[in-house]
């Protein structure tokens, strides 16, 4: 396994990181997702550790706090060998204050997630969303003090658009508070959009991706096709409205591409779209989900290779769509590429 950088900072993450959104699943998105136990989870994160992979991405909404609770019992006597990443902001109640990232909001979720991991401070903590409703300069100072008391390492963010980073990371410099040095963002052969805007930001800020939904919201499986209705037992069939649209003609030719390329690797389609993303800028982790040890044991054989030059070319022609306003220009023109060069 190999290791990288978390954006501008000192702490190195694994390329792969597992997604413990399948742990302890409830409800109609989650139950989907997976329903590991306890026991079940412990089997995964052993079979992780194994491979190098350390980092586990969990949040305080998945399972309304199930996740991490089946997260901190599967790694039970290994806390000083793992990394957790956890997030919040998205509402776990229907209370005034049950969502957000007021100081109330940030010490109390905090609190509570330490609880249900069973640990005594969060490696990476990340704002799943942004509030609007609150001052930037509150956001940023509280999580200032809940660095300086050990209870969270390293700050970052979910779901944020680049104005809202950096109004964060120019506010977090003009006081000395902590900068986020993650950027947890949904990127995919099949959802380019983290090229435009955040990827340069990415660059130029320090922050690294880490990657949710690498394999397109379960579309980039192998398991589906032009023509073909979805397997049965997609988790598409109950989750598809929660995920990123995808134009299927699109999804078609993607699919087609990764076809070919697997072909000539003898990896799996999923295998070559984890490894297309591996190679992109910025990229720190893909996190990688799994129902069972067979599914991980596929998505851990995404690394130990690389694809050529040529087949992320042809990869990235495949996938490429028209950037908006006032991305295109930078892209087709070649005046406003010469300013500014695409980074992929």
């Amino acid at each position: 396994m190999d290791y990288r950088p978390l954006g501008k900072s000192g702490l190195k993450v694994p390329v792969l990181s597992f997604g413990a959104g399948t742990f302890g699943g409830a409800g109609p998105l989650f139950g989907n997702w997976g329903t590991s136990d306890a026991i079940e989870a412990g089997r995964l994160v052993d079979i992780c550790l194994e491979a190098g992979v350390n980092l586990f991405d969990t949040a305080d909404v998945y399972s309304d706090g199930a996740s991490e609770e089946v997260l901190g019992q599967a790694i039970k006597g290994k806390r000083d060998a793992v990394l957790i990443s956890t997030k919040t902001g998205l509402p776990m109640g229907d209370g005034p204050n049950d969502g957000g990232s007021s100081r109330f909001r940030l010490v109390r979720a905090v609190e509570d997630a330490l609880r249900r991991l069973e640990t005594d401070h969060i490696d990476i903590l990340q704002l799943h969303a942004f509030d609007i409703a609150t001052p930037v300069e509150e956001v940023l100072s509280t999580l200032d003090m809940l660095v300086r008391a050990g209870k969270v390492r390293y700050v970052g963010v979910s779901n944020f658009s680049g104005w809202q980073v950096m109004k964060s990371l120019a506010m977090a410099d003009r006081h000395g508070w902590p900068r986020y040095v993650a950027n947890q963002v949904y990127y995919s052969l099949v959802g380019r959009d983290y090229e435009w805007e955040l990827m340069p930001l990415g660059q130029d800020q320090g922050l690294g991706a880490l990657v949710w939904s690498p394999l397109g919201w379960g579309r980039l499986t192998g398991k589906i096709r032009r023509g073909a209705p979805l397997p049965e037992g997609s988790r598409l069939h109950e989750t598809a409205s929660f995920g990123p649209p995808v134009d299927e003609e699109h999804l078609y030719g993607v699919v087609e591409a990764l076809d070919a390329v697997a072909e000539e690797t003898g990896k799996t389609v999923a295998q070559v779209a984890l490894n297309w993303l591996l190679q992109r800028p910025t990229v720190s982790s893909v996190i990688v989900g799994a129902r069972n040890e067979e599914q991980l044991r596929q998505n851990l054989g995404a690394v130990g290779w690389n694809l050529t030059a040529e087949q992320v070319a042809r990869l990235d022609d495949a996938s490429a769509v028209t950037a908006p306003y006032p991305y295109f220009p930078y892209r087709r023109q070649e005046g406003f590429a010469r300013l500014n060069p695409p980074m992929v």
